[in-house]
């Protein structure tokens, strides 16, 4: 049972960093890479580090902070435009909230 949860997991990250670079490629295309730097991430919320739905977000990359589990820069470009990072962490944000029917997944950012 693990295995076919990791795999569903797996799956739904692999879309989410697909949806999140195709995102952040969209942006650079249109408008370039400028605007003012900053960080994005997304935050799940509601999901236990320690459950097994937890534990299978950890292998595929997420990171416990706090009260949530996050993925860091799920564009994966190193471009500092706040609005490059931004338009991926939102399209990460809304392909793991609808493949892993959750309620509370967040994209999130702040200027640097």
């Amino acid at each position: 049972m693990n295995a076919e949860l990791d795999l569903v997991v797996e799956n739904a990250v692999i879309a989410a960093q697909t949806a999140a670079v195709a995102a952040g490629r969209d942006w650079l295309d249109r408008f370039g890479d400028r605007d003012c730097c900053g960080f994005a991430w997304v935050e799940i919320y509601g999901v236990r580090s320690n459950s097994k739905l937890g534990k299978a977000l950890q292998k595929c990359g997420a990171r416990r902070s706090g009260r949530t589990l996050e993925f860091w820069n799920p564009v994966g470009y190193m471009s500092q435009s706040l609005s490059v990072l931004e338009a991926g962490a939102e399209a990460f944000a809304r392909v793991i909230k609808d493949r892993l029917a959750l309620e509370r997944v967040y994209a999130s950012s702040r200027m640097d």
